[in-house]
Formats: C-alpha cells, structure tokens, sequence
C-alpha cells in the first residue's frame, strides 16, 4: 500500500507539468514567448581557435544525428501549430544549419547570438546586446533563436544540452521567465 501511494505522489505533478508545457507551446503560437535553442549535435566541444566564421571547414559542423535533430525539430514546431516563425541564428555554420533545417522560415544571421566561448570577456557586452535585440523584436510571428550553450547559459543560468530549447516569456525580464525546457 505505501508504495502505491508512493507511486500516485510520483504521477501526480506529470499532468501539472504536460499543462505547464501546452501553455508554453500556446504562449509561443501567440507570440507571447519565443524559443532559445542550443544548436544540435555537433560532435565536440567549444570554438577551435582556428574557427572563422564564414567557412564552415573550420568549425565543428552538424553531423547526421544533428541533422535529424534539426529536421524533428521542425516537425515538432509544426506539430504545435508553428509552420512559419522569425528565425535568428548565430553565424556560426553548425546554428546555421540547425534554423534551416527547421524548414519554418527564412534565417536571419544575428551576431548577438554568435558563441563567444574563445572571448570570454564579451559575455557581458555580449548578453546585453542579445537581450536588447529581443527587446526590440516588433510582436508578430513566433520567434525561434539558435545560439550556442554560453550565450543560452549567461542569458538564461540553464546548461542547454545539444538541441535543448527553452521558451522563454516574453517581455525578456532581467532574468527571463522560463515557461519550459523541451530535450531534443
């Protein structure tokens, strides 16, 4: 008997956290939230030193299970009624890549959401500049932003996994409200 109660207390709070999810889901239609998400997996860690931004040959890139990733993403924002979205990514080739293959929009590169794991000492600067590009995003379609793990850390103080999202509330408070955190 106790362990059944036991069991009843551990299912109780899914439906609470399915509802908490749908509302997220329904706040991001409506433009009311916007999506954070870490680009998928690209196999390593961090910047090399010798990455140059626009040539992708130098960077670590999506491999084939990133890719899928990216694609079931899509799928899932179209699932939640999202089929086209303001799409911004870094300009880093492996976020690049990860927003087109969401298939819901034309990319749009944003510096702000570029990694700065090699220059540590703009993470500030940096965060401030991405939290006054979404200040100043018109309401409208929902948002989708492809970042890096740093950035989604300094903005948010979550440890994105790889194709990790958030759906962040909008307006952005100083320390924005997460109203979910979905796995890829």
């Amino acid at each position: 008997m106790v362990i059944m109660r036991l069991l009843l207390l551990l299912l109780l709070p899914l439906p609470a956290a399915a509802s908490t999810d749908s509302e997220a889901w329904q706040a991001l239609q409506e433009g009311k939230a916007m999506l954070l998400m870490r680009h998928t997996h690209a196999p390593g860690s961090g910047v090399s030193s010798g990455a140059v931004l626009h040539r992708c040959d130098t960077q670590r890139n999506l491999d084939e299970q990133g890719r899928q990733e990216a694609i079931a993403w899509g799928n899932r924002l179209k699932e939640h009624g999202i089929n086209q979205a303001r799409v911004f990514s870094s300009q880093f080739c492996r976020a690049q890549d990860t927003a087109r293959l969401l298939d819901i929009g034309k990319v749009k590169p944003v510096p702000a959401l570029n990694s700065f794991f090699l220059t540590r000492e703009r993470r500030s600067l940096q965060a401030e500049q991405l939290k006054r590009f979404i200040t100043g995003l018109e309401p409208g379609r929902p948002v989708i932003l492809i970042s890096h793990q740093v950035n989604i850390s300094v903005l948010t103080g979550r440890f994105p996994a790889a194709g990790e999202a958030l759906i962040l509330a909008f307006p952005l408070e100083n320390r924005p409200k997460v109203l979910a955190s979905i796995r890829p």
